[in-house]
């Protein structure tokens, strides 16, 4: 059997492992001929993590542009100089990428060349290098603004196990069956949810605390955690043909319980967003609601406003429950021990 397609949204993660869900892809081995799908792998897979590893983390955003995978052409024009005089890269990329030019006609399709073909130990040796090109991929982020926020923080150590005895309390009242961990970091008080067998994505708009989250969960092999990458003030939208054939963050929703911890004074004063419309979003994407309000003279906001005019005067406790209230029912709060900072548990007004 062979594969004629190499998608990567034929990979689904369940329990932290990557799953292939499309056995309609599979398809009777010829012999002689060549692997249809190997442009689309390269394009799906192998290019977008050269990019990421040998030009810049942030190129992943390429394939929210290009929903059939970042073109070859381009992947070429974007690696380093130095990605020519590496093996894999020259041949799966470089010049796979001038094959395409070579046999493309004039309406940009590509046609194979004439006499094609491939041995049964040809092909085995493709994809023997692609998974060599593969594995040799490794990225060790470096120090970034966010992965080390749990060590430089306003806790105190018996304000940090205060805090995460709340998020448990509150999870044990809600006792949900799926939780979305908004600006999660490296996942700390997400695994207070995965390892009670809860369903949670992990989300953050860090690179570096995402692959360290993941890294973290594989080598401790918990499962029902999966770390994402997502800029919630720009969440993935739904793409493809009529915004339709792949979901957007909020048709995903709602999920169960949502966990906003050290994050909405980022939203309100970061990004100007009014607490009322955050309090609209999160109501949109989750039924329960366990979220932390951080005063303005504490010492995180003030950084954030060390740098800028102070126009946020209806930043308060008091304008947050407000907000909040429309959307959703107060029903606990608790103060986080040696800090100003409260935590909520909400549930969704219907």
């Amino acid at each position: 059997m062979t594969l004629k397609d190499a998608s990567a949204y034929n990979i689904q993660f369940l329990d932290g492992r990557p799953v292939f869900i499309d056995t309609l892809s599979f398809e009777q081995y010829i012999e002689g001929e060549p692997w249809v799908a190997y442009r689309q792998f390269c394009q799906h897979f192998l290019a977008p993590l050269l990019l990421m590893q040998q030009t810049d983390i942030r190129l992943n955003q390429l394939l929210r542009v290009y929903i059939d995978g970042v073109p070859l052409d381009l992947a070429s024009a974007l690696l380093p100089k130095r990605s020519w005089l590496k093996k894999h890269s020259l041949l799966h990329i470089h010049l796979h990428a001038r094959s395409q030019k070579k046999y493309a006609d004039t309406s940009g399709s590509v046609q194979r060349p004439a006499h094609t073909n491939v041995s049964r130990i040809g092909h085995l040796g493709l994809l023997d290098s692609l998974m060599n090109a593969v594995r040799d991929l490794k990225w060790l982020p470096e120090n970034t603004e966010w992965r080390d926020y749990y060590a430089d923080n306003s806790y105190s150590d018996e304000g940090f196990a205060d805090k995460q005895e709340l998020v448990k309390n509150y999870l044990y009242i809600l006792k949900p069956s799926s939780v979305w961990d908004f600006g999660a970091n490296t996942g700390e008080f997400s695994r207070l949810a995965g390892t009670r067998g809860i369903p949670t994505v992990a989300f953050d708009i860090d690179p570096a605390c995402v692959e360290l989250n993941y890294q973290d969960l594989q080598r401790q092999e918990q499962p029902c955690i999966l770390p994402l990458l997502l800029d919630l003030t720009n969440p993935s939208p739904g793409i493809g043909w009529e915004n339709r054939e792949r979901d957007s963050l909020a048709d995903r929703g709602p999920v169960d319980t949502i966990l906003a911890l050290a994050l909405v004074h980022h939203l309100a004063i970061s990004n100007n967003v009014p607490l009322d419309m955050i309090a609209r979003f999160f109501s949109g994407l989750g039924r329960s609601l366990i979220i932390e309000f951080i005063p303005k003279d504490d010492v995180q906001v003030q950084r954030l406003l060390s740098g800028r005019k102070d126009i946020f005067d209806n930043y308060s406790q008091e304008e947050f429950e407000h907000a909040f209230s429309q959307y959703f029912t107060i029903e606990q709060t608790g103060a986080i021990r040696d800090s100003g900072r409260i935590m909520y548990l909400m549930r969704r007004k219907e």
